[in-house]
């Protein structure tokens, strides 16, 4: 982080040192801390929180590192280090176990360093030049495991890691926009009013990465099966527009998955998201979920939509005081288009 430059390639670093601060990390109390259990999941969890930061399409790595090294005491374990490195197709792990003894705490921090950089090297495919301080008892203990695109999918239905991106789009000037402009759906099948509405909804967002989102896992339906994932997919490739899958169907928790978000909504969705029934008939619980959504940085853009067969703008609710600035209206006269995914099913008799 000393090299100018550094803040294109590193997202974030956390130090959980302390036994609760690790327990906070891992969202349980592990086994054991230091182990190479431990490293992975660290690991897994720096890569889920690197796609969260990162402009989408962008390889990231997660790294996770912990040590048992020399101490103010004489330890009565070894003196080790485990190291793992996340990519979205592969798990990498390491354990080295040091000679007691042989350096300080000084020196074996060093050792340590160096080999983590060698990992974050490797991970990245970068090559480096790298001498051992390792004697020749402390051979790093390595295994490799590959993930296909199959895996990917089954370990993101399942949760373990939060989304997948498909960056079939090419546009340079947005490649590296931060902010993210979502059009989430099931787009079975995609048509031209989901691309027309994305177009013009990044037009009045201005700078921003346009992409569209599918969650593989439904609020009351089964999850979407592999098949089916990678059917959809492909539409996307064929036009050539980047899509992400998730495993979040709420929009409170896409928010919390794509901080800084705007969202591309249609009328009736709106209508769903400020009426307290879709809350358990609680008001005040729909307020404090949306403000949640709020506090994440994200919006939500509006377009014109038929609800219950009458064409609806944002202008037609009532949107509590609290949450105006969270709804952005897509103009009419820049967006109508009544087409629907189901009225394209039915006329294929699907």
């Amino acid at each position: 982080m000393s090299v100018p430059g550094a803040s294109n390639t590193v997202l974030e670093a956390v130090v959980p040192y302390s036994r609760m601060s690790m327990i906070q990390l891992l969202g349980k109390i592990p086994t054991q801390i230091c182990s190479q259990q431990t490293s992975e999941e660290m690991a897994l969890l720096a890569y889920n929180r690197a796609l969260k930061l990162s402009s989408p399409g962008s390889p990231v790595l997660g790294v996770g590192f912990t040590g048992s090294l020399a101490s103010t005491r004489p330890k009565l374990g070894d003196h080790r280090l485990h190291l793992s490195t996340r990519t979205s197709d592969r798990l990498w792990v390491s354990t080295v176990i040091l000679s007691k003894g042989l350096r300080t705490r000084e020196q074996e921090d060093k050792v340590s360093s160096h080999l983590l950089l060698k990992a974050v090297a490797n991970a990245c495919k970068v090559p480096a030049t790298f001498v051992s301080e390792l004697t020749e008892s402390e051979v790093s203990d390595e295994s490799e495991k590959q993930f296909s695109e199959d895996q990917e999918l089954d370990q993101l239905i399942n949760g373990q890691i939060c989304f997948k991106v498909y960056p079939f789009f090419n546009d340079t000037h947005n490649s590296k926009a931060e902010r993210k402009i979502i059009l989430s759906g099931s787009f079975n099948p995609l048509h031209d009013g989901h691309l027309k509405l994305l177009e013009v909804a990044s037009s009045i967002c201005g700078d921003g990465y346009p992409c569209f989102e599918i969650s593989a896992v439904n609020a009351d339906k089964p999850p979407l099966t592999i098949s089916q994932i990678k059917d959809r997919v492909k539409q996307f490739e064929n036009v050539g527009k980047t899509v992400i899958i998730s495993n979040q169907p709420y929009f409170y928790k896409k928010a919390e998955l794509f901080p800084g978000s705007a969202f591309v909504i249609g009328a009736d969705t709106a209508a769903r998201l400020i009426n307290p029934k879709y809350y358990d008939g609680d008001y005040r619980k729909m307020l404090e979920i949306l403000v949640g959504c709020k506090r994440t940085g994200c919006t939500f853009l509006v377009g014109g939509r038929n609800v219950d067969g009458v064409f609806k703008v944002l202008e037609d609710f009532d949107i509590p005081e609290e949450l105006k600035d969270l709804f952005i209206s897509i103009p009419v006269e820049k967006f109508r288009m009544d087409i629907s995914s189901t009225e394209i099913r039915k006329s294929r008799g699907k």
